[in-house]
């Protein structure tokens, strides 16, 4: 099947180029990639620094930079909410917790479970209902709704499956969460994947131990199929999925890209989700796990696109698409009717006899003009198009606001969380923080260079506050504080230390401040950055709890 005709090896590299113009080549991959990364870590940093037990992951197209400015994938976010402990077996019950027995029976969906509550004192079940959250099933077992989603919507915000939907700004993603529970260990259902091999001895031994490891979450949503569309919660084994998308080549990257533009081109017309990118994501997953891995190279990607678009009309043809980890879980369960499904088919035969000549018709960001011009179809003048550079500055100045909206976020839930203690847990916070930089990995380390001199300008401008309201004057401290947070932003830190000489009457020291040079890319982490570390002249006090 893989020994190709010349054009068809020409069509490739010449398709691979073209996505390599609009941001799909390995440099706009890993700056996505790392950007995600970055602000996933920040964020985790700062609910540790609050106390909140849960974990957020950056997961989807955007995290794993198998999208386009043109598709304009949504942010997924997923919440962890450590609060709940799930168990698979009564030894891992946890005395004092919320714990939570995960059930799969004949009367739950492959892939899905019930969470019966259990009693926090000792291993045995509850017996009566705590609030509307609960109903007990006709075992006398009570189970934990999935409706409970419903408490965390707010203003404009939609329920889409188990996410709650937020639209974004003009310009922006719109972002979807998910809240989660952690499951104790690896699910029952998903062990057989742990030990399957495919042909091309992928996914790896490393990736399996890595999965094990990490385990999965339930989501609150049931099957469409279910009985007990409310009570039913899914297996998610999204950190598993992310790490495995993480170790695609390039070229079976933009073979998913390419899935994705067809769905949203020829087979999801409109707002209407028949085939989701999840399903495309599954099917190639399953072709790389089921071919050997020296096919998937960029003079070969056209024939690697047909071999997927095969396999999604097999399993469109048998109602069947099964989930790459948990096998039993049919993600076409349900999802469409005999009538759609013979239009799915039909396109889908169309998109695979027509060769080449649908791919010249995809508008997302002009893949279909751009290659007619590689292919000298029409000559260049006849469109603009933005450079691979031009591209890529675009991701980097969006991926440089989100991170620059981040640390806003971040510095204002610290805030938020401080208001009524007093200034020594203030410093307290500050020495958390430090803990990241003494111990912490690359991306701690990142993190709290960002978000460490906010945190310093605002500790500078309480210690500052104090003292003039007592004499007037700024003390050593203060100064030394505002100065380790000078240059966290372009304006903000500066003003905020002006001020407080202004207010003392020392306006040539709030003169000075404002008008020394400074360099405005420093509050980006790529590809530079400068940073001060927190004076050493003044006692800094750890935090006494463990990170």
């Amino acid at each position: 099947m893989f020994q190709e005709p010349d054009y068809r090896e020409n069509l490739s590299l010449m398709l691979s180029e073209v996505l390599h113009d609009i941001g799909v080549n390995e440099r706009i991959v890993m700056r996505r990639r790392r950007g995600y990364m970055l602000m996933e870590t920040m964020r985790n940093i700062t609910c540790r620094l609050t106390d909140l037990n849960g974990t957020i992951y950056y997961l989807g197209s955007q995290s794993e930079g198998t999208t386009t400015i043109g598709l304009d994938s949504d942010i997924d976010i997923l919440f962890c909410n450590h609060d709940v402990n799930l168990i698979q077996d009564w030894s891992e019950w946890e005395h004092g917790k919320l714990n939570c027995l995960m059930i799969q029976d004949e009367n739950t969906t492959p892939g899905y479970c019930f969470l019966q509550l259990l009693r926090h004192d000792e291993p045995l079940p509850v017996t009566v209902i705590p609030d509307e959250h609960h109903i007990t099933d006709r075992r006398g077992r009570i189970l934990y709704k999935n409706t409970m989603i419903n408490q965390f919507l707010q203003g404009a915000q939609q329920q889409h499956g188990p996410s709650i939907a937020e639209q974004g700004q003009p310009e922006f993603c719109d972002r979807d969460m998910v809240i989660a529970y952690p499951c104790k260990s690896w699910s029952q259902s998903a062990i057989g994947w742990l030990h399957r091999q495919g042909i091309g001895r992928w996914p790896t031994q490393e990736m399996r131990r890595y999965a094990a490891r990490t385990g999965c979450f339930v989501v609150p949503t049931g099957s469409k199929v279910s009985e007990y569309p409310e009570l039913e919660w899914r297996l998610s084994t999204s950190l598993t999925e992310r790490y495995l998308m993480f170790n695609l080549n390039i070229t079976q990257i933009r073979c998913y890209v390419l899935l994705k533009m067809i769905l949203k081109s020829f087979l999801n017309p409109g707002d209407e989700i028949n085939i989701s990118s999840f399903m495309c994501k599954t099917v190639i997953l399953q072709c790389i796990e089921n071919t050997e891995s020296g096919i998937w190279k960029d003079n070969n990607l056209f024939t690697c696109l047909t071999y997927c678009l095969l396999e999604l009309h097999s399993c469109v043809q048998n109602d069947c698409c099964s989930h790459f980890i948990i096998p039993e879980n049919n993600l076409m369960a349900g999802q469409f009717t005999a009538e759609t499904k013979h239009e799915l088919s039909k396109n889908i035969c169309e998109l695979i006899q027509n060769d080449r000549q649908w791919l010249l018709s995809i508008d997302i960001d002009y893949l279909g003009p751009r290659l007619q011009v590689k292919l000298n179809r029409v000559p260049p003048a006849v469109y603009y198009f933005p450079s691979s550079f031009e591209m890529y500055e675009h991701v980097l100045t969006l991926g440089n606001v989100n991170i620059a909206i981040i640390i806003r976020k971040n510095h204002k839930v610290v805030l938020n969380h401080l208001h009524n203690k007093n200034i020594r847990t203030m410093k307290q916070y500050i020495g958390k923080l430090m803990t990241f930089s003494d111990n912490g990995n690359r991306l701690e380390h990142t993190a709290f260079k960002l978000l460490a001199p906010f945190l310093f300008t605002t500790y500078g401008s309480i210690l500052a506050s104090s003292s003039i309201a007592e004499n007037n004057q700024v003390s050593p401290q203060a100064v030394l504080w505002l100065s380790a947070g000078l240059n966290s932003d372009i304006s903000s830190s500066r003003l905020k230390s002006a001020s407080v000489f202004y207010s003392t009457g020392d306006k040539g020291e709030s003169q000075l401040i404002l008008k020394t040079h400074r360099n405005p890319k420093i509050l980006f982490p790529f590809p530079r950055f400068t940073y001060c570390r927190p004076p050493k002249s003044v006692p800094l006090e750890r935090g006494t709890s463990k990170i």
